[in-house]
């Protein structure tokens, strides 16, 4: 007999607040084709692609284990980040929880819907910005009428001027890149899953896009971050993950756990003026 689904009221709460992501011990193993020589890509999604580019002579099966046994619990209105080096299952952990990849042990329960927002999210590109727009929005469950309301509203945001009616094959990074921040927050999701969504891009937008995530915590959504720049983590997050090969290695205040990681691997971070997310600022050092 399996163990009983947590709830996520009443005794599901946690000093009045609402869990909103519970993983219990989650695992992900990826089984890889290949000649059985050592797999090396900085991306730890980069060893699913030697399927597709495997030979078809002396074929083996190899098991690359990106996510290992990591139990967390998430609450409305946290913004988490995680930190790790290339190909310590970030991405992986993250793609699981918005349930692109699922985990092949433990179990993962989420209270309402969660959305990926990467620069490697797809749009279609052979489309222009503005159709873009209306199957995106649509996509993220906006009626017709509803996407009329904020059209405006996302192409603002995504400043692409006169390239909006444009092919996307035509943009730049930065121009995709602000394109699909402003296509995937014209919905505030219950949980936001943003993957290096903010290194594309200049640092006004930069800003705006940290701005536009700290309103969606604002609206008690939850928000979890990848991102190597550790300012980012430490300025935008009040809680840090830290993975290494596959688990998890530290859990805690985002502070500490970017400056034990900075501490491990010798990338001191900078103090930032700006006010952290609790809106006060940082103390001096």
């Amino acid at each position: 007999m399996g163990a009983p689904e947590p709830s996520f009221h009443g005794p599901g709460t946690q000093n009045g607040r609402t869990p909103t992501v519970i993983a219990s011990n989650v695992s992900v193993t990826y089984r890889i084709y290949g000649t059985g020589k050592a797999i090396e890509d900085d991306d730890d999604m980069g060893a699913l692609k030697k399927i597709f580019q495997r030979s078809t002579q002396n074929v083996g099966i190899r098991e690359v284990h990106a996510v290992k046994g990591v139990s967390l619990v998430a609450f409305e209105g946290e913004s988490i980040g995680l930190v790790g080096r290339n190909g310590s299952g970030k991405s992986t952990l993250l793609r699981s929880i918005a349930g692109l990849v699922p985990p092949t042990e433990g179990r993962l329960w989420l209270k309402g819907r969660a959305a990926l927002l990467g620069v490697n999210a797809v749009l279609l590109p052979n489309l222009s910005g503005r159709e873009n727009i209306w199957i995106g929005a649509q996509a993220l469950g906006l009626t017709p009428k509803e996407v009329r309301a904020r059209f405006d509203e996302i192409v603002e945001f995504a400043d692409l001027g006169k390239f909006i009616d444009l092919p996307m094959k035509s943009y730049s990074s930065g121009m995709g890149a602000r394109l699909r921040f402003a296509i995937s927050t014209a919905v505030v999701p219950d949980i936001l899953v943003v993957d290096e969504a903010l290194a594309t891009g200049d640092a006004q937008f930069r800003e705006r896009a940290e701005d536009r995530i700290a309103e969606i915590r604002g609206a008690a959504g939850t928000v979890f971050l990848v991102s190597h720049n550790l300012g980012s983590i430490t300025k935008m997050c009040e809680r840090a993950l830290w993975l290494d090969d596959g688990a998890l290695v530290m859990d805690g205040p985002a502070a500490d756990v970017v400056d034990a990681y900075a501490a491990k691997y010798g990338r001191p971070r900078k103090k930032s003026a700006r006010k952290g997310p609790t809106g006060s600022p940082p103390e001096k050092t």
